[in-house]
């Protein structure tokens, strides 16, 4: 039978969790919600599997390889970690992910995720992967579509279509981010999910799909392979190569584009993509009404997170706030806007302070 490689995503730069995340140091080196990085939480689960998935390999950014080798030393490292020269979204990944796979194994299968998403039920989760896994040896490029828990409107939804195997559906719509009235319309149908970004899928099957629709996309991460260079289990994938490859993502270059889509629906395995600090913040707090993470005093606060990486941080009286204290900045946000960051991180831009990012 043939065996699954779990490739993880790992080029991010994570900024709506600053000032904890950085482009130097972004999210998912970053330990959020357990004593270990977003990575390592990310390798341990797909190596809780059966002896037919393989050793994960990373795709990262060149500056972050050496801090993956080291964070999954520990584990026995990662199969191979794959650099890209520069930052080209899930597309070119997908097709990276599938020459490497198929190079082995032409039947081969990829389980592709990013390293920065939480899943609470593991087990839950290795059972919507088999669940998918006779569609995509079909030759369904399949994705795991998480069953909404509220209507959020900082998700993109797809809508299952009909039937293919028990929990697995063809894809009949991809949806874009709605406003609020449209996602609790879509809660109320069933029958959308939210888009979490994993897929599995022969890899022979994502390269021919790639072929068809994105050619030159194809053509020039094809180039970037063969004329990678190995060093020892890194592989760095040429420059002058790489840097030609249009940017896209998976979803706009070929799964809303393709008949072969399929998702495994409804998985419910307590995910979340930890995209904001209100995010960690719950998962933080538990059934509690205060969490602290570091050199931390709190007295007579609710609903409140107070996380330092640096300073003794003291907190009175505060409700629905969220601190964060590193020893260069330190924010300070009301919970309900916690998306607001982005406008720091604009503003910060704009008046040269990008090294702070």
């Amino acid at each position: 039978m043939p065996s699954i490689t779990p490739v993880i995503m790992s080029g991010g730069s994570g900024t709506r969790l600053w000032p904890l995340s950085r482009h130097a140091d972004p999210k998912q080196y970053r330990p959020l919600v357990s004593d270990r990085t977003m990575l390592e939480e990310t390798a341990v689960r797909v190596t809780q599997a059966g002896a037919d998935v393989k050793r994960p390999v990373v795709i990262c950014s060149e500056a972050h390889c050496g801090r993956i080798t080291s964070l999954l030393a520990e584990m026995g490292g990662p199969s191979a970690v794959i650099t890209e020269p520069v930052g080209r979204n899930t597309a070119p990944v997908a097709i990276v992910a599938s020459l490497h796979v198929a190079q082995d194994d032409p039947e081969g299968m990829v389980l592709l995720l990013p390293a920065d998403h939480f899943v609470r039920d593991v087990e839950g989760f290795w059972q919507a992967v088999r669940r998918g896994e006779e569609a995509a040896r079909r030759g369904h490029l399949v994705t795991l579509g998480i069953k909404p828990t509220a209507p959020e409107s900082g998700y993109g939804y797809i809508k299952r279509g009909a039937p293919l195997t028990e929990g697995v559906y063809e894809v009949e719509a991809f949806r874009e981010k709605p406003d609020v009235e449209t996602a609790k319309s879509y809660l109320e149908d069933g029958s959308y999910a939210w888009n979490a970004g994993i897929f599995l899928f022969r890899a022979r099957d994502l390269l021919e799909e790639a072929q068809r629709f994105v050619p030159e996309m194809m053509a020039e991460v094809r180039k970037a392979y063969d004329r990678a260079v190995q060093d020892g289990t890194t592989l760095r994938l040429d420059e002058a190569s790489f840097a030609q490859v249009p940017a896209d993502s998976i979803d706009y270059a070929i799964m809303e584009r393709t008949e072969r889509a399929a998702i495994v629906h409804p998985v419910d395995v307590g995910w979340d993509d930890i995209g904001s600090w209100s995010a960690v913040a719950s998962l933080a707090r538990g059934a509690d009404s205060v969490a602290a993470k570091g050199d931390v005093v709190t007295i007579d606060c609710e609903d409140t997170y107070v996380r330092s990486e640096g300073p003794l941080v003291a907190a009175v009286g505060l409700k629905g706030v969220i601190v964060v204290a590193m020893d260069d900045a330190v924010l300070v946000i009301d919970e309900s806007r916690s998306q607001d960051v982005k406008a720091i991180i604009e503003q910060l831009k704009a008046g040269d302070r990008s090294a702070l990012l």
